[in-house]
C-alpha cells in the first residue's frame, strides 16, 4: 500500500474516532471499534490493529483518555 494512502486512512480513522467520541463522550473499546468499522466500511475495511494504534495515538495527543476504574473504557477529552 502506498504511503499517501496509508496516511489518508490514518486520518480517516482518527476523524471517525473523534466524531464518535465527541457524540458519545464515553464508550467501551468494542463499541468504539464496531462504530469505527461501521462508519468506514464503505471506504475501506480498517483492521482492529490499525484502529487500536489510532486510539493510542489520540490518547497520546490528549483527545481521549482511559477510564481510571475500567481501562477498557475511553472518555473524550478535547
Amino acid at each position: 500500500m502506498m504511503k499517501a494512502q496509508q496516511t489518508r486512512r490514518r486520518h480517516q480513522i482518527d476523524a471517525a474516532i473523534v466524531r464518535i467520541m465527541k457524540t458519545r463522550k464515553q464508550l467501551k473499546h468494542m463499541g468504539l471499534l464496531t462504530e469505527v468499522v461501521e462508519q468506514l466500511r464503505q471506504r475501506f475495511q480498517p483492521s482492529g490493529t490499525d484502529i487500536k494504534k489510532r486510539i493510542e495515538a489520540l490518547i497520546d495527543q490528549d483527545y481521549l483518555e482511559r477510564e481510571e476504574t475500567d481501562r477498557g473504557v475511553y472518555n473524550y477529552k478535547a
